[in-house]
């Protein structure tokens, strides 16, 4: 079996709140991360690679099943893989597929111990996924951190559902390492040191939750993810299984929680342990003139900004609000709220754009403030400031 480089070292720690410098075989990633969302290779809203670069972007993420229905992955593979498609020289996490389970419940899908049988979204043909073909496929897309192969359950799902679905999430883990080790041995495999990540499950069910964190971090894995939350659930409810949970999950190695989440869920599950974050909510808000600012949430479309010339946020060092920085270390200067909000109105792509770019680099800044207060020892402080200001901002 290949040797899997990755080392991941805790170099700052107040409380359960930890940051870590992790080394990957595509680079460095630097704990508390958000991971920004690039679905299909791509982050929606017309950003390139080389804006997720200008902004501070440690990780970029993308999704199994969508490659694998558009453009295909084994496509993707005779290109040379993710990494060389997109024009992205740093760490790539991809999905497992595992979600699609629970989103696309409706299109006939069908679940059972080999795997899962659903229609394509795209153009309804019969497709079956299980751990072995989402392994081969995360393969080809030769992503640096692959996802295990799990069921999503509806939070809220009973006992008797759920009991026997993390069960069944177990014996396809051990079935994705398996074939992930296969895989590194392979001489066609473009990345041999491609690191998989285990999936906690178990709904809103603490003593199912702890007891599958007990049997899957006895794998040793590279990282493990919390899976299963901000799927219906309350916030109350998130914390309360972040509580229980993370504190038997491996504490020297990388915590992931999936698909969350807005600003304060990612403050308060730092708090608890947590080092991944990824959420569609930066992209999503940014493409309906919806952008995050230090002192609240702005809708640019709003009448209030027909003659703002201020950029979004004084003092953000995005694009948007900055511009571009020349040779001699100044800036072309960003653009106003006013002329953003003109080409919302407009229906022109760039209002769009510059708002996605803004969201994703305050995405990056507030992960970024989160390790200085970690590393230098002041992160009761932050944290309190910040959900200070996090809920002044959603009163």
């Amino acid at each position: 079996m290949a040797t899997v480089k990755m080392k991941y070292e805790i170099v700052g720690q107040c409380g359960r709140a930890k940051s870590a410098h992790m080394e990957t075989v595509h680079g460095v990633i630097e704990t508390p991360v958000f991971m920004n969302v690039g679905t299909v290779a791509a982050i929606k809203g017309g950003v390139s690679t080389d804006d997720l670069r200008l902004i501070g972007t440690q990780v970029e993420l993308s999704n199994t099943y969508h490659l694998h229905v558009r453009t295909g992955d084994k496509v993707i593979k005779d290109l040379g893989g993710l990494h060389r498609m997109m024009n992205w020289d740093k760490p790539i996490l991809t999905d497992s597929g595992g979600f699609q389970v629970y989103s696309l419940a409706k299109t006939g899908r069908k679940i059972r111990e080999e795997g899962v049988e659903f229609r394509s979204h795209i153009d309804g043909r019969r497709i079956f996924m299980g751990p072995e073909e989402s392994m081969e496929i995360q393969s080809n897309l030769a992503s640096t951190i692959a996802m295990a192969f799990d069921e999503c359950p509806p939070a809220l799902a009973d006992r008797q559902y759920i009991e026997p679905s993390v069960e069944r999430t177990t014996r396809w883990l051990l079935r994705c390492k398996k074939r992930m080790e296969e895989l590194s041995q392979e001489e066609s495999t473009i990345n041999k040191n491609q690191l998989l990540f285990g999936i906690n499950q178990g709904g809103v069910l603490s003593d199912v939750r702890i007891n599958h964190a007990k049997q899957i971090s006895e794998l040793e894995l590279p990282g493990y993810a919390v899976g299963g939350l901000a799927v219906g659930e309350s916030h109350e409810d998130m914390y309360r299984i972040l509580d229980d949970v993370v504190p038997f999950l491996p504490k020297d190695k990388p915590t992931y929680l999936m698909g969350v989440g807005t600003p304060e869920n990612m403050v308060q599950a730092v708090d608890r342990g947590i080092d991944f974050f990824d959420c569609v909510f930066p992209s999503r808000n940014g493409r309906h003139g919806h952008v995050y600012h230090a002192s609240g949430k702005l809708n640019l479309w709003n009448l209030a900004y027909e003659k703002d010339f201020r950029p979004i946020e004084e003092g953000c060092d995005c694009p948007a609000c900055k511009g571009i920085r020349l040779e001699d270390g100044s800036y072309t200067g960003g653009y106003s709220r006013a002329y953003i909000r003109h080409l919302l109105k407009a229906k022109e792509m760039l209002g769009m754009r510059l708002c996605v770019l803004h969201n994703l680099s305050y995405y990056n800044r507030l992960m970024r403030e989160m390790r200085f207060a970690i590393r230098e020892g002041r992160w009761e402080a932050w944290k309190t400031e910040a959900l200070y200001k996090l809920k002044i901002q959603n009163s």
